[in-house]
């Protein structure tokens, strides 16, 4: 079975930067697509970004131009890049996977993933 961990969350100024690592086991991530999802207290789980098999990427709009996702199957990790960080960008942020085909866009909605990291928290205060 797929586990992920995440890591790298913390308390950061408003315009600054962090680095969120999702380190996989037990299954070769190449195989699978994966996003990052966030929840605010009282909001709803998001979908900030996904990357495909073929590293198709996607991104919400709200994180467009600020944040960057990559991956290293070797490493067999993934990482959200986040720059010009806001005070809305402060969320539990989760990494989630599933198994996919290598020509599929990967999936923008929570319901299609089915392993999940339990978290780490981001916070953008002054």
């Amino acid at each position: 079975q797929l586990q992920l961990a995440e890591s790298g969350g913390g308390l950061v100024q408003p315009g600054g930067s962090l680095r969120l690592s999702c380190a996989a086991s037990g299954f070769a991530l190449g195989t699978y697509a994966i996003a990052w999802f966030r929840q605010a207290p009282g909001k709803e789980r998001e979908g900030v970004s996904c990357i495909s098999r073929r590293y198709d990427r996607y991104y919400t709009d709200s994180v467009k131009g600020r944040f960057t996702i990559s991956r290293d199957n070797a490493k067999n990790t993934v990482y959200l890049q986040m720059n010009s960080l806001k005070p809305e960008d402060t969320a539990v942020y989760y990494c989630a996977a599933y198994a996919t085909s290598p020509w599929a866009m990967c999936d923008t909605t929570w319901r299609a993933y089915d392993s999940w990291g339990q978290g780490t928290q981001v916070t953008v205060s002054s």
